[in-house]
């Protein structure tokens, strides 16, 4: 079945707009510096800016990065007790800045929120505190967070550390950027259509977006409303995989035992699949040659390695996968209230903003919006006033087919996105490449996002690994075996 008329005029109007954005993007923009051509980050000298949080711990509570000496019969036990109470003492953590950090900026990079300082800590934030984290300070988003670059015109543009000409992507591209450039050890973000995962992918990094409802999403900005909660996760990102499941537990609190994590997994044991794209969508860049080629080599060394079969399956419904994540983003709660209007957020505290006039100032240099916050406006006025009969089967469909597949030994594979890191403000021309991620938010599923060594470009490239509802520790384990498999992060500035 395919597209009705009305929904292929809307796909027209999509691509219209776009295409309107490109020609005044670039008549209007400011050009860029030449200073930046070319740069990436200078090579990592502190050893210990390139151990993990987990090691990093367990050096801090064996006083190994300390000149206090510790007398010998007395260490091993103050070590298990640390490590019981306290086990990431002392490891640096970034912060997201829409999370709520008692003391610090809560701006989400709107230029009418300057000033605002969060008063409490978010659940997750306080847990990993509570653990011994150290919070050195908040990361940039995109306006809002709700775009695939973090650009805004209170914080400025995050730049990629493999080549500042680069995104970080969004929403999470400050947490990637710091995180991929060895600037802290682990971090943490949220996720709605992508934000842990694309930031991962581009940074070369590790990102979890776990189970909805295991992780608590209280005490974000912007909060959720309609039924984005059932889509939204906060999870852990950084640089070495072992950090991942601690991080998780830690950060689910009470609703750890949820998931299982102390359960052992034989990969051995599990069922493989590989998806190697949507299928064709209209509005998504095909597939690189390069991901296309590193998924490839992935299968081969799971069946080289484990002795599984990796079977390849293909789901016609991900075509649809922009248009799905679109469709659900703007469905109403259980009480038929529907989500507060983007244009209603860009303007808080005060009116809602008339993204036809911010356009206008825009194209003038007046405006305090990004040219993707008011493009989200203007393209959230072209969503229909009744969800597509037709797109909601696609989900459930899909959703069926999947949840059967996967069952709760299942895995696959996916690209994290059509293509490497592009260059900077390039996402406001193909904005439905999110797709390859938004689609498993709406779905439930717990992915996570693994790097897999560096393009001909030099810049990272990777894949999520997903799995069933509630089984985010078989990911977990994935990306402690790619990462032995494939190197895992690689140092920024390194020939």
């Amino acid at each position: 079945m395919a597209l009705t008329r009305l929904e292929k005029v809307q796909v027209w109007l999509s691509k219209a707009v776009m295409g309107l954005f490109y020609g005044l993007f670039w008549l209007l923009s400011p050009r860029k510096s030449a200073a930046t051509s070319g740069k990436k980050l200078s090579p990592v000298r502190d050893p210990l800016l390139v151990v993990s949080a987990t090691q990093l711990a367990k050096k801090i509570r064996r006083k190994e990065v300390s000149s206090v000496q510790v007398v010998p019969s007395t260490r091993t036990h103050r070590e298990e007790v640390l490590e019981d109470r306290l086990p990431l003492l002392g490891v640096p953590l970034s912060v997201k800045e829409s999370f709520a950090l008692q003391g610090m900026p809560f701006t989400t990079g709107l230029v009418s929120r300057r000033g605002v300082v969060a008063t409490v800590d978010c659940p997750p934030v306080a847990l990993l505190k509570r653990a011994g984290a150290i919070p050195m300070g908040v990361t940039n988003t995109s306006e809002l967070c709700m775009w695939s670059e973090s650009n805004n015109h209170l914080h400025g543009i995050t730049s990629n550390p493999y080549d500042f000409e680069r995104i970080a992507g969004g929403s999470s591209g400050g947490e990637g950027s710091i995180l991929g450039g060895a600037g802290a050890v682990i971090g943490i973000g949220s996720d709605i259509g992508g934000s842990i995962r694309m930031p991962s992918f581009f940074n070369g990094i590790f990102g979890h977006k776990p189970t909805p409802g295991v992780v608590s999403i209280e005490n974000q900005y912007p909060h959720v409303s309609g039924r984005q909660g059932e889509y939204c996760s906060s999870g852990p990102m950084c640089r070495y995989a072992e950090d991942l499941l601690p991080m998780l537990k830690i950060m689910a609190g009470p609703n750890a035992h949820m998931l299982s994590l102390s359960r052992k997994v034989d990969l051995q044991k599990l069922r493989f699949f590989t998806i190697p794209h949507d299928g064709g969508s209209p509005l998504t860049c095909p597939v690189s040659r390069e991901l296309i080629e590193i998924q490839r080599k992935v299968v081969e060394r799971l069946e080289a390695d484990l002795g599984v079969n990796v079977q390849e399956v293909r789901f016609p419904e991900l075509r649809y996968g922009f248009h799905i994540w679109n469709t659900y983003m703007g469905l109403p709660d259980k009480e038929g209230k529907p989500p507060l209007p983007f244009s209603e957020l860009m303007g808080e505290p005060g009116q809602p903003v008339w993204p036809v006039w911010e356009l206008l100032k825009w194209m003038m240099g007046k405006s305090e919006h990004t040219m993707a916050a008011i493009g989200l406006a203007l393209l959230e006025m072209t969503r229909g006033l009744k969800p597509s009969a037709f797109l909601i089967q696609q989900k459930e469909k899909l959703q069926k087919e999947l949840d059967e597949l996967l069952g709760t030994d299942g895995v696959f594979l996916y690209p994290s996105h059509p293509r490497v890191a592009p260059k900077h403000h390039h996402p406001l021309f193909r904005p439905a490449d999110c797709a390859y991620t938004g689609i498993f938010n709406i779905l439930g599923l717990p992915v996570t996002q693994c790097p897999l060594g560096l393009s001909e470009e030099g810049l990272p490239m990777g894949l999520q690994v997903g799995a069933g509802k509630l089984q985010d520790r078989l990911t977990l384990e994935m990306a402690l075996y790619l990462e032995k498999a494939f190197g895992g992060w690689r140092d920024p500035g390194a020939n």
